[in-house]
């Protein structure tokens, strides 16, 4: 077991005690932004700006700190998808954020727009943004709604994991030694912490993590009103279609599927290939891993799960197939399911053709197996993910633009990427957001920030209005001439 996953981390403040102290804090924020007004550009900007330096400045304290929870974790994967990677979307909502905060017109009826009406639309702050970040990208995935929030001119407070306490109590500090308390605040704790931030009267709530969780803090946010952004997960099948480059289809799959042990929300769940290519498939996996990492157990840049409880899960999910009797793909050979005193780490076990109500396939994963299914037509495999829950993303590999049209129309998902994965993560100008099982809401880009706002309609009558024709005494000529113009 990981010497972190029994710690109690020491809060920096009060917040963090009960329900009672952290409805202190956001009666605070609350106060504050409603006593300091309008949050103007210059205000969104600077808080931009310290979070940009906060992760510039600490970008090897968190790869430490990181690597301690972890107890073996990628510093190359740490800082550039933990620091880099927020560290470019919180610049492009510092470039884009004057542009979004101007109004949006939306031209008043004829004949009233000729005659001085103005009906317009401006996103307003909500005021107090609630955040609950996971464990597998704990800082991307707090900064990223973060600044969403900030950009649209929101206080906020942040819930991050007790599964990675060395990086939550490192940014509880920063953001301290950053931010004032009316501004950003930090909230460390166990379950119990989290079950009462999640109960508190945010305007907004933002969770990323487990569908499963995500009932328990819907059911917590209803008591308040509390709306919600739910980015959860799901089970994101890649397909290996026609005219496909199988090796390159291999390797970005397996790039992200090894990827911090495939602790991905994003990460290739189960992937369908042709029968034919089924072998080559395999012999394509394990080169990519013997190339790119050799041996697994004393590698720096392959990591491990995130702690022994969570190894046992995947690890069940392997056993299970295998009493079964279903084929069992090893990938490497140096760490495997008997062996969780190395560092957690687990080798990448492919599962071939289970069946639908094997462990593997009713899961989300989120770890280094992956079921492969095989398949003779694209209609098979658009019925079987359709009978499934909405995943977060689908991946397809190919070049037929019959198959890409039927996949896109046909199946649901938060997104689609075509010859890639999880490139969309990337993309700061389209939302990232899931639909059904896998979430609602989004944020990225304008997509956080207008969800992170109100849509406020204003209109302002000009020279004429049209109330007389609507009052009392009612006759008979004016219903005439009403239902003339508006029928």
């Amino acid at each position: 077991m990981s010497n972190t996953e029994n710690r109690v981390i020491t809060p920096l403040f009060d917040a963090d005690a009960n329900a009672q102290s952290i409805a202190a804090t956001l009666n605070t924020q609350r106060q504050s932004f409603i006593d300091d007004g309008y949050p103007t550009l210059k205000t969104r900007i600077d808080r931009l700006d310290r979070l940009i330096d906060l992760l510039r400045v600490n970008k090897q304290r968190f790869s430490d700190a990181l690597r301690a929870d972890y107890r073996a974790r990628s510093h190359f994967d740490s800082v550039v998808f933990d620091v880099l990677v927020p560290i470019e979307s919180l610049k492009y909502l510092r470039k884009n954020t004057a542009s979004w905060m101007k109004k949006e017109s939306r031209g008043a009826k004829f004949p009233l727009n000729l005659l001085g009406a103005d009906a317009h639309v401006f996103y307003q702050p909500l005021g107090v943004v609630g955040i609950v970040s996971p464990w597998n990208f704990p800082v991307q995935l707090t900064f990223s709604p973060l600044g969403n929030a900030i950009s649209a001119g929101n206080r906020a407070m942040i819930k991050p994991s007790e599964l990675t306490p060395e990086t939550s109590a490192l940014m509880a500090e920063l953001i301290h030694n950053t931010f004032a308390t009316e501004e950003i605040a930090v909230v460390n704790g166990g379950p119990d912490v989290a079950s009462a931030f999640c109960g508190q009267a945010f305007d907004h709530l933002v969770f990323t993590g487990a569908p499963s969780v995500a009932k328990h803090v819907m059911r917590a946010a209803a008591e308040n009103l509390v709306p919600l952004t739910l980015e959860l997960g799901g089970k994101c099948p890649v397909i290996i279609g026609e005219g496909a480059d199988l090796k390159a289809a291999v390797e970005r799959t397996f790039t992200f599927k090894t990827m911090n042990a495939g602790q991905i929300c994003l990460a290739p769940d189960y992937t369908y290939v042709k029968a034919s290519q089924l072998e080559e498939f395999i012999q394509f996996a394990r080169q990519f891993v013997e190339s790119n990492f050799g041996t697994l157990n004393d590698n720096p840049d392959y990591g491990s799960v995130i702690n022994a409880r969570h190894r046992g899960r995947i690890t069940s999910y392997i056993q299970e197939a295998h009493d079964r009797g279903y084929r069992v793909e090893a990938l490497a050979d140096d760490i495997g399911l008997a062996q969780p005193e190395s560092h957690n780490k687990l080798a990448p076990t492919l599962v071939i053709n289970p069946d639908s109500d094997a462990k593997i396939m009713c899961d989300e994963i989120f770890g280094p197996a992956m079921a492969v299914k095989t398949y003779d037509n694209i209609d098979s495999v658009c019925t079987e993910i359709n009978a499934g829950e909405r995943p977060l993303a689908l991946y397809y590999f190919g070049s037929s633009k019959a198959e890409i049209q039927q996949i896109k129309l046909n199946t649901t998902s938060g997104g689609m990427v075509v010859n890639d994965i999880a490139a969309h993560v990337l993309q700061d100008t389209m939302p990232l957001g899931g639909v059904g099982h896998s979430g609602m809401g989004s944020y990225h880009g304008f997509d956080g920030f207008r969800q992170l706002s109100h849509a406020k309609a204003y209109y302002k009558q000009g020279l004429v209005s049209l109330t007389p024709y609507f009052k009392a005494p009612h006759t008979a000529k004016m219903l005439k001439l009403l239902e003339k113009v508006m029928g």
